[in-house]
């Protein structure tokens, strides 16, 4: 999942057409090629609730989150905290919680989150994603 050459980050956009595709600049790697943007209050209030799983390379981008749930969850998840984005569109890892359990209520709020990354479960270990790496969400 490793890139060889990153081009420069742009800013996800905030209409929700399309798909993106989320980066580790700072290790060089794909958290997730195939990233769907809950953009509404319905669209977050659902997230993944009552799907059947969250393939390889997928993942649900919750803007504007500073929390999740894991009630009525079929499969755990990995979930990526990202902060606000800075001027080249990149945002800093404030949390990753890799392996969150289905049924297990709140996730507890990270303080100064702008957004959540959801990703199928190892996807945090498998790209090293740590607190402070840099992360950004674009179109492909």
């Amino acid at each position: 999942m490793t890139e060889p050459a990153l081009e420069p980050a742009r800013p996800a956009p905030s209409s929700g057409i399309g798909r993106l595709v989320a980066r580790n600049r700072t290790r060089g790697t794909v958290l997730a090629a195939d990233i769907e943007s809950a953009d509404g209050l319905w669209a977050k209030f659902m997230g993944l609730m009552g799907r059947p799983g969250l393939p390889p390379g997928a993942g649900l981008w919750l803007p504007d989150s500073n929390g999740i749930h894991m009630m009525f969850m079929r499969f755990p998840i990995d979930a990526v905290f990202l902060g606000r984005p800075a001027a080249d569109g990149t945002r800093p890892v404030l949390a990753a919680r890799p392996d969150l359990h289905t049924w297990r209520g709140l996730v507890p709020f990270v303080r100064g989150a702008n957004g959540v990354l959801e990703l199928p479960t190892g996807t945090i270990t498998a790209t090293s994603t740590s607190v402070g790496d840099l992360v950004s969400l674009a179109q492909d």
